[in-house]
């Protein structure tokens, strides 16, 4: 028995002995891809949505008004709870709720989308300021580089999964509808729910948006490079759009490794980027608290601001620095400044003459009583006083007294917000468009395609 007892502990010993040297080799095991993780897991947000199943052509009406649960990934990308995501991941959806990486959940709200380039913001109400993901840049990738995707793959929140990437620059038909450009190729496990999650370098940075997997491929995922995506979420966050305040600057990104900087290429002849002092050429460095390497930051900073506040600016001038005062001013105020957006009656029918050809309706004011539409959401809209007969809106089922509040991610209360969009650059972009009406009490959606 002694012996047993002997050689059992001994045996015990023995097994101890590796356990103590792992403690004091805890180092060894904290690789760059733990660290990596570490310092972007808390700006990862796990989407889950649910939808109602289109089942208009089902035979049983038992099986209609199914919902359907979803999921997708989502990255903060500003500490008010802003967040980007992939447009398929809300696309369609009844409602949205977010679960941070501590376990706290809310619902959320589609802000903007661009259908295109399948990228859309949404935003969460938390009572704390979130973690923003650490920026990298698509702009110098290497063949073979170790990166990490994070997501909510198949429902499991936090999930890591390691590769390389594979290739660049990739362009990737994914249906008739949709399709992309210049893709991140990655062999690192990418499943549904992981799409709008990051792609994550040795760094902890994101260098790419996860959103397609090869239908019958192993490992074959791909991403959109952070810096072109960058481009549209400053577009998505524009304040023109979401806060209805200007800033009367246009300018340029420039990423190339570590440099990253927002140029201003020109500001609008008297307008409030001009009235501040900013000149073409200068690199803006700071804005409010936000500090400046793209134009997405440069919306962040001016996002949630009311007409008439001021946002310190320093900027890079040269070989020195200099300090200016930028004051927004509201988006009708553009009016005064020769942009597109115009007030007179010739004006008025143009854009009535080009609503009419592109999608087959004419719009009316509605008169001042209705300005507000009192009892709705909406802050005003334009009456429908003209339908064509088989043209895009009838085929939409627009109907004449229908009231036309909102096209895309505006809203329509007057003429000048129909001729922003009929004469918006990127219009076909947008296609095709989506439209709000109200009817009676009942808001109603659908698409108009854009054909010119």
């Amino acid at each position: 028995m002694m012996n047993r007892f002997i050689q059992l502990g001994l045996c015990a010993f023995a097994l101890a002995l590796p356990v103590q040297e792992s403690l004091a080799d805890t180092s060894a095991r904290e690789t760059p891809v733990v660290r990596a993780i570490r310092r972007a897991e808390a700006a990862v947000a796990n989407i889950h949505s649910e939808k109602t199943a289109d089942d208009s052509g089902s035979l049983f009406s038992i099986e209609r008004n199914r919902k359907i649960n979803g999921m997708g990934t989502g990255i903060i990308i500003d500490e008010r709870g802003y967040i980007v995501t992939n447009h398929h991941v809300v696309d369609g959806v009844d409602s949205l709720r977010v679960t941070l990486r501590d376990g706290s959940a809310y619902q959320a709200q589609v802000v903007s989308y661009d259908r295109k380039h399948d990228l859309a913001i949404i935003k969460i109400n938390a009572s704390r300021s979130l973690t923003v993901m650490p920026l990298g840049t698509s702009s110098d990738l290497m063949l073979g580089e170790t990166v990490i995707a994070v997501g909510n793959a198949y429902g499991y929140e936090n999930s890591m999964t390691g590769g390389l990437i594979s290739a660049l620059s990739r362009d990737v038909d994914v249906n008739e509808k949709q399709s992309y450009k210049n893709l991140i190729q990655t062999d690192a496990s990418i499943n549904p729910g992981n799409s709008g999650g990051p792609l994550i370098n040795l760094d902890g940075e994101v260098i790419g948006i996860n959103v397609a997997i090869r239908a019958g491929a192993q490992r074959i995922g791909f991403a959109i490079p952070i810096d072109d995506a960058r481009q549209i979420i400053a577009q998505l966050l524009s304040v023109e759009k979401l806060s209805h305040t200007w800033h009367g600057v246009v300018g340029t990104d420039i990423k190339s490794g570590s440099l990253r900087q927002f140029v201003v290429d020109q500001t609008v002849a008297s307008g409030p980027g001009a009235q501040a002092g900013l000149q073409s050429g200068d690199v803006i460095i700071k804005a409010g608290d936000v500090s400046v390497i793209d134009a997405a930051d440069f919306e962040r900073a001016c996002l949630g601001k009311k007409p008439g506040e001021v946002i310190p600016v320093t900027v890079k001038r040269g070989n020195e620095t200099a300090d200016v005062t930028l004051t927004l001013s509201h988006v009708s105020g553009r009016e005064s400044y020769g942009t597109i957006v115009r007030a007179n009656n010739s004006d008025h029918n143009g854009a009535n003459d080009r609503f009419w050809q592109m999608f087959g309706m004419r719009l009316a004011k509605l008169p001042n009583g209705q300005r507000s539409l009192t009892g709705s959401r909406y802050r005003g809209g334009m009456r429908v006083t003209s339908v064509r007969q088989n043209g895009p809106a009838a085929l939409n089922g627009i109907q004449e007294g229908d009231i036309l509040v909102g096209l895309h991610v505006w809203e329509t209360v007057s003429f000048e917000n129909v001729s922003y969009v009929a004469e918006h650059p990127q219009l076909k972009s947008f296609s095709p468009l989506k439209f709000y009406v109200l009817r009676g009490e009942e808001t109603l959606w659908g698409h108009l395609p854009v054909t010119e």
